[in-house]
């Protein structure tokens, strides 16, 4: 059985199969805040998203991030450090990329078990 959670026509904002957790990209409500408040901003709702689907960042299986620009790679760690569970930190990768607003400057996909 697959479980899917704030369904649109386009995509899904999470699926739940097998005991995993597929979150899609999360990106900012708040387009013009600066890296620090957009990376806020998606962990706040990744967060909330884990919580829904009987799950907490304790329990995240990797992690991608998506920066338009790396010279905001220390801002975004400075959040992403302060969030993280200690001890329980999840594989991840970061790499550049062109985002599909022109406003964002991070976008993060997870996959988490439930």
């Amino acid at each position: 059985m697959i479980q899917r959670l704030e369904i649109g026509a386009r995509m899904s904002e999470v699926a739940v199969h097998n005991g995993t957790i597929y979150l899609a990209g999360q990106v900012a409500s708040d387009a013009s805040a600066d890296i620090q408040g957009q990376t806020g901003q998606i962990l706040a709702e990744i967060d909330a998203l884990l919580a829904r689907a009987g799950s907490d960042k304790s329990k995240i299986l990797m992690t991608q991030i998506f920066l338009t620009d790396m010279v905001d790679f220390a801002g975004m760690n400075a959040v992403w450090d302060a969030w993280v569970v200690p001890g329980q930190t999840p594989p991840r990768a970061t790499v550049q990329a062109a985002l599909a607003k022109p406003g964002w400057k991070i976008e993060v996909v997870v996959t988490a078990a439930v």
